[in-house]
């Protein structure tokens, strides 16, 4: 526990690292733009001020405008979250439609340069160093650092289920100090998984001020009537505290969640899942243009892992399954073999080994695994051939993972919702453990996914699948 809300630094990390973000955008912004001007500038030294030095000092000046105008440097998105990205996105998006109403109103003949070679090198490079100052903040947060200290208010267990949540996703900067309860005791006498219950729910605003809690994380209680929230929130103002309330709804969030003021009331409105649409519209051909170019660039690399699985053992190149994708309907899904011929014969001899969670089978040390097959499953190169079922159109870029028949044959009406949309070559399982995660948390995920589908947490899935597979955690 802090001492005192004068002792604890409230803010000074949020505040170096935004600043942070702020320098690297605008240095990143600087050097492009820099780069660009005295490139084609020097071609055209005599009219350089004119023709290139105003495009270029205007370019800069209206992407750093966008950025502060659609608050991408808030600090309550950086650091995590799609929102920073598509934040980041809009406001990249916003200076070009500008650049160009801009450019036909002057009828300047080089703008076509800034919008096409200008604005997309300062998207990637802006988002490659936020990405970096992001990876270094995840690392601090693992390490007990750069986190914000959090007072919980709820009933015990749905405050033990926070605190579980924080301490397992240490990226998201959350740290459960204190706890409020309605009578003031915990579910371990004074404690609730460890952290000390300081006293009951009508106290919470009177601890957030003696000991500068950074966040009031509000959990359900019959205790929490409107009236009693709104009181709260009141009490807090002028404090640093920021007041997050966890509504009761079973995984939605993102852009689904909406507040609305009718009446009088604010309510939390729920928009559908979208599963058609201009947005699915866009991810199919994102889907197979992607594909495609990804099987051109690594089809040296595919034949080398073809010519490998060859020379190590017997059988063929590819192995062929039987999967389950959208709407239940069944396709053939392409991997390299992995595994000795007629390993699958051999797997109800393995089943009182199984690891797996749920209805998965996984082993470790399977024996059926090749010398390269496991190479590959570690890298997720056997995986590779999938590219040719996005292709085809039985598969996204990014999904659920893909089931088989017996799996789904067990499934739900809750599970089920995994077959609203097409699997996925990777997705949220695949960045957050893969064979690792508990079954119940492998379908959260999945489920998650089908909820919060975006552009925008696609974009960030790919990205850190990249990662996940280099590191090869949670494969085998």
């Amino acid at each position: 526990m802090a001492n005192g809300a004068a002792g604890r630094p409230v803010t000074g990390w949020e505040q170096r690292y935004c600043r942070a973000v702020i320098i690297s955008d605008t240095v990143a912004t600087g050097l492009v733009v820099g780069s660009i001007g005295n490139f084609f500038g020097a071609r055209d030294a005599a009219n350089w001020h004119e023709k290139w030095g105003i495009l270029a000092f205007g370019t800069e000046v209206l992407v750093l405008g966008a950025l502060a105008v659609s608050r991408s440097w808030a600090p309550a998105v950086l650091g995590q979250g799609a929102e920073e990205f598509r934040r980041l996105g809009r406001s990249l998006f916003a200076a070009t439609v500008v650049l160009a109403l801009g450019g036909i109103a002057l009828t300047s003949r080089n703008i076509k340069l800034w919008i096409f070679v200008a604005i997309p090198a300062i998207a990637l490079v802006t988002m490659t160093a936020r990405y970096v100052l992001r990876l270094w903040l995840h690392r601090q947060r693992g390490e007990g650092q750069c986190l914000r200290p959090v007072l919980a208010a709820g009933s015990p267990d749905t405050v033990r289920d926070l605190i579980a949540r924080t301490r397992r996703f240490p990226h998201i900067g959350w740290r459960v100090e204190a706890v409020c309860t309605p009578d003031g005791r915990g579910t371990d006498g004074d404690e609730v998984d460890g952290v000390p219950v300081v006293g009951e729910l009508a106290d919470v605003a009177k601890h957030v001020r003696h000991d500068g809690y950074r966040v009031v994380a509000v959990t359900p209680d019959a205790h929490w009537s409107p009236h009693r929230l709104q009181r709260l929130a009141w009490n807090l103002e002028g404090s640093d505290a920021e007041m997050v309330v966890a509504p009761v709804l079973m995984e939605v969030a993102g852009p689904r969640l909406h507040v609305d003021a009718v009446l009088g009331i604010p309510l939390l409105r729920v928009s559908m899942p979208t599963f058609t649409g201009g947005r699915r519209a866009v991810k199919e051909v994102v889907d197979r243009v992607g594909a495609t170019l990804l099987l051109v660039l690594l089809a040296p690399l595919m034949v080398l892992v073809a010519l490998l699985v060859l020379a190590d053992s017997r059988g063929g190149v590819l192995y062929r399954q039987r999967r389950v994708g959208k709407d239940g309907r069944e396709f053939t899904i392409l991997k390299f073999r992995t595994m000795v011929a007629g390993a699958h014969g051999a797997r109800a001899s393995l089943a009182s080994r199984n690891e797996g969670a749920g209805l998965l089978f996984k082993l470790r040390s399977d024996p059926r695994v090749t010398r390269v097959g496991a190479v590959l499953r570690r890298y997720s190169l056997d995986e590779l051939p999938q590219l040719f079922n996005v292709v085809t159109g039985a598969m996204s870029l990014v999904g659920p993972r893909p089931p088989l028949p017996e799996e789904c044959a067990a499934y739900g009406p809750d599970i089920r919702r995994r077959l609203l949309v097409k699997p996925g070559l990777t997705g949220l399982w695949q960045i957050n453990g893969r064979s690792d995660l508990p079954w119940e948390e492998a379908v959260r995920l999945d489920l998650r996914y089908v909820e919060d589908w975006s552009l925008a947490l696609d974009t960030v899935i790919l990205w850190k699948t990249l990662r996940a597979v280099l590191h090869g955690q949670g494969a085998y």
